[in-house]
C-alpha cells in the first residue's frame, strides 16, 4: 500500500489497484506517478496473479488526467519531463504481464483516459463519461492517446474525439468499441471481477503469451505477427498446465492450472 495508490489482493489470483486522491479527482500527481509505478512492479512480482483490476476512489471521477494544480508551477522543461513520466507509467501499466480490466468508476479525460487504453479490458459505470481534452488546453495527448485510440476504436472516430475535444458517454464509449461493458456504479466491481475470475480460470502461462502476441502481433504486418505468435505458442508446449487442460478436457473436469 502507498499514499496515493492502495493494493490489495481481492482474490487467491487478483489484483485491485486504486488510484486514491479523490479529493483531486485522482488525478497525476507526481507521486502519484510513483506509486503507480511501484504497485505495478510489485503485481509484475506475483506469480500467482492471473488478472488485475484498476478502479479509483469515489464515483465521481477515475481519473482527471495531469495535476494541472501542480503543473500551473512547473518550468517548460518541467512540463516535458512530467508528460514523459506519465507515458513512462501508462506504458508500465500497458507491458503488466498478466490480463488488465479497468473499471472506469466515472470521468476519465486527458492522462486518465490514457490510462485506460493502456488497459486491456474497460469495463465503465454507466454515468462515466470520456475524452481526449488536450486541444482545448493548448496541448495534444501526450501518453499514449494519440496512438492506442486509433487502434482501438478506428481513425477517424479517433480523430473526432480528439480534434474537436469530443466528450463521449459510456453509452456512446460502448458503441465506438471504447469500453467492453458498461455496469451501474453500484454493480461496476461485480462487473470487472466476474470478468477476472474467468480470465483467472484459464493457464497463467497462457494467458501471459496471448497478451505478449496479441499486443506485438497488432502493430506489425500480418506475416511478421504470425511468426510472434508461433513463438509464443511453443512456449506453451512444453508446460505442465497444458497437459493439465488436456487431461482435464479427458475427465471432464475443471483443470487446476499452477502456472508450471
Amino acid at each position: 500500500m502507498t499514499e496515493t495508490v492502495q493494493y490489495q489482493l481481492i482474490e487467491e489470483k487478483i489484483a485491485l489497484i486504486t488510484l486514491d486522491r479523490p479529493e483531486a479527482a485522482n488525478a497525476f500527481s507526481l507521486q502519484l506517478l510513483d506509486d503507480l509505478t511501484s504497485v505495478v512492479e510489485h503485481v509484475n512480482k506475483q506469480k500467482d496473479i492471473r488478472a488485475t483490476i484498476i478502479t479509483a476512489s469515489g464515483d465521481k471521477a477515475f481519473c482527471a488526467g495531469a495535476d494541472l494544480k501542480e503543473r500551473a508551477g512547473m518550468t517548460d522543461d518541467e512540463v516535458v519531463q512530467t508528460v514523459h513520466k506519465i507515458g513512462q507509467t501508462v506504458h508500465a501499466v500497458e507491458n503488466i504481464k498478466s490480463p488488465v480490466i479497468c473499471a472506469l468508476n466515472g470521468v476519465a479525460f486527458g492522462g486518465g483516459l490514457e490510462l485506460a487504453l493502456a488497459c486491456d479490458l474497460r469495463v465503465a459505470a454507466d454515468h462515466a463519461k470520456f475524452g481526449l481534452t488536450e486541444t482545448s488546453l493548448g496541448i495534444i495527448p501526450g501518453a499514449g492517446g494519440t496512438q492506442r485510440l486509433p487502434r482501438l476504436i478506428g481513425l477517424g472516430k479517433a480523430k473526432e474525439m480528439i480534434y474537436a475535444a469530443k466528450r463521449v458517454n459510456a453509452e456512446d464509449a460502448f458503441t465506438i468499441g471504447l469500453v467492453e461493458r458498461i455496469a451501474s456504479s453500484q454493480s461496476l466491481l461485480d462487473e470487472a471481477l466476474e470478468l477476472a475470475r474467468s480470465i483467472a480460470s484459464n493457464a497463467p502461462v497462457a494467458l501471459r503469451q496471448a497478451k505478449q502476441a496479441i499486443n506485438k502481433g497488432f502493430h506489425v504486418d500480418l506475416e511478421t505477427g504470425l511468426q510472434i505468435e508461433s513463438m509464443s505458442y511453443a512456449v506453451t508446449i512444453p508446460t505442465e498446465d497444458r497437459l493439465e487442460g488436456l487431461k482435464a478436457f479427458k475427465e471432464k473436469r475443471k483443470p487446476e492450472y499452477k502456472g508450471q
